[in-house]
């Protein structure tokens, strides 16, 4: 089986990853998985987007995202969970992140990767940084984001 958290440059296989998550685990009744990718419009429908950078703490990153995992396994009834996420040079339309939980039913799935999703938008330590015609900026965390995380009783003050 897949490490549960990978931190990359390289592109994912989706099918490859959901496949190595529940194979051979007959227990696996449903499998939830969520794809993010580039947006050609910046955050909040500003300027074009014509590329995104992605940075992290090596080592650092990984430990946190492993703990959000460990979280998710507490909070639901899930089997396993596979977050990959990428990090470097990225442009529009790539994929930049893979969050799959299984589970016995549906429910619980949904809700784990919801939860993985929510809290890794407002806690995982990545940096991004996005080019525009107009130049690059950083990415500030936004206020949906620590809204969609306190909805599970933890509260952010990220944005």
């Amino acid at each position: 089986m897949a490490p549960r958290v990978s931190i990359q440059a390289a592109d994912f296989d989706v099918g490859q990853e959901l496949a190595r998550l529940r194979e051979a685990d007959h227990r696996v009744g449903a499998v939830c998985s969520f794809v993010g990718t580039v947006r050609a419009a910046g955050e909040r429908g500003a300027s074009e987007v014509l590329g995104m950078e992605l940075e992290h703490y090596p080592g650092m990153t990984e430990k946190a995202i492993e703990a959000m995992v460990d979280e998710a396994h507490r909070r639901f009834d899930i089997f396993a969970a596979r977050v990959v996420h990428r990090v470097g040079p990225l442009r529009p339309g790539e994929q930049i992140v893979l969050v799959a939980v299984t589970s016995s039913h549906r429910g619980q799935s949904f809700q784990a990767c919801e939860f993985l999703m929510d809290y890794l938008k407002t806690q995982a330590p990545f940096w991004k940084k996005e080019r525009t015609p107009q130049g690059e900026r950083w990415v500030d965390a936004r206020a949906s984001d620590d809204h969609a995380l306190a909805r599970w009783g933890i509260h952010a003050g990220n944005a």
